[in-house]
């Protein structure tokens, strides 16, 4: 299953990979063409090349996932879903301000692989997941663009 990592120049890029100690301030989930993401106001799903026509930089990495359609269902079951800006500022004061039916983008990734049967962290954890954490778990293939992109 593919997960598509980006950045920006923007203060907001700039302020979450600050809070959130990574590389990367975005992750979405991809089936093909179309990605599944958590962003400002609310979850949805949207074409991958406005993605990263957004981004300044980009990466697509591919990770195991036992049932990659069950975790796409569960990432579109999702869709309309508020984002949560209260769970991302938790992170610089150590608590746990996740909300029912609120998501950040590297939650609702890990939330989607553990719905499909993988999941890639301690479910008790799933709302402390960065996009850095993302990019250190170990890849199933080199990291390639969609088609038609260049790095």
């Amino acid at each position: 299953m593919q997960i598509l990592l980006c950045r920006s120049n923007t203060v907001g890029s700039w302020l979450i990979r600050a809070m959130t100690w990574s590389s990367w301030s975005h992750a979405a989930l991809v089936n093909g063409y179309q990605c599944v993401e958590a962003t400002w106001p609310r979850v949805r799903e949207v074409d991958t090349m406005d993605v990263i026509l957004r981004h300044s930089d980009f990466t697509l990495i591919d990770l195991p996932c036992a049932n990659p359609a069950a975790a796409w269902e569960a990432a579109l079951s999702q869709v309309g879903d508020r984002y949560d800006w209260r769970a991302l500022f938790g992170f610089l004061v150590h608590r746990d301000w996740a909300a029912p039916g609120r998501w950040f983008c590297s939650e609702l990734v890990a939330w989607s692989f553990a719905a499909g049967g993988s999941p890639l962290f301690r479910p008790d954890l799933t709302h402390r997941v960065t996009p850095q954490m993302i990019w250190m778990l170990p890849p199933t293939s080199t990291p390639i663009p969609p088609e038609g992109v260049s790095p």
